[in-house]
């Protein structure tokens, strides 16, 4: 079944149910490794992030397809209480959350949420961080595109940025397996490869307004990051804001 912005929901058949999902990152932070997903007929990997903020609750950004094993392994960090879609393609899985956590708050910027008219969003996502996670998360409201916005989010305590489609960087082996040929050619045409990361061609030229993707930009580049996590494609460790210095020159001089 295929989403109206082209993602296909992923096949379930073969989904690990109890092995071990969770990857420590820094103390507080995790990631989850998705599955693979097509999207307008190209494989995107995901990934998700999960923070254990300081009162436990933990907050989920982008959820990924939800096993068995997983939510055990959740279950023992602490309680699901917030589930963030940083911009409207990353919303698959947010039904089979909301349904497994009933008393976690959906999260997401406007776009997400009159897409998502089915959910009940705890309120809309922009440039200030609610008080829920602002004194651990901060976040920069990306936008100046016709096509679509995105939240970028800072972890203070990991020094780690969170970033969805805004940066993009497929591997080469991932790209001799899963887009061989032109598709290939086309990543590394649209700017999208570990060597050469950033938003798809596509999506920059929608950017009509780059004086609001400047000022977040400015915004993000003036957290202390060390690292980069990224939903697709390989995810900085270190100099991660020399990383997203180079990734976001797109939008013009600093």
């Amino acid at each position: 079944m295929r989403d109206v912005d082209g993602i296909a929901r992923p096949d379930r058949h073969g989904a690990a149910s109890s092995s071990a999902r969770l990857a420590q990152v820094r103390d507080a932070l995790w990631l989850i490794e998705g599955e693979i997903v097509d999207f307008f007929g190209f494989p995107y990997p995901t990934r998700s992030v999960v923070v254990r903020l300081d009162n436990g609750d933990l907050w989920i950004w982008s959820p990924v397809d939800l096993t068995s094993g997983l939510r055990d392994e959740l279950n023992r960090l602490g309680p699901v209480r917030h589930l963030v879609s940083p911009n409207k393609l990353h919303h698959l899985h947010l039904s089979e959350w909301r349904a497994a956590y009933p008393a976690a708050h959906l999260w997401g910027p406007s776009s997400t949420i009159r897409k998502r008219r089915d959910l009940r969003f705890r309120g809309a996502l922009g440039n200030v961080a609610p008080r829920e996670w602002q004194s651990e998360i901060d976040q920069a409201w990306f936008r100046g595109s016709f096509a679509m916005d995105e939240i970028v989010f800072f972890h203070r305590a990991s020094r780690t940025a969170v970033v969805a489609d805004l940066i993009q960087a497929f591997s080469d082996p991932f790209l001799c397996e899963h887009w061989p040929g032109w598709r290939r050619r086309a990543a590394e045409i649209g700017g999208i490869t570990a060597t050469h990361p950033g938003a798809p061609l596509e999506w920059r030229l929608s950017f009509l307004d780059r004086a609001l993707a400047r000022a977040a930009r400015t915004k993000i580049l003036g957290w202390p990051v060390e690292r980069v996590v990224i939903a697709h494609g390989e995810w900085r460790r270190s100099d991660g804001h020399a990383f997203l210095t180079r990734a976001l020159g797109w939008i013009g001089p600093l």
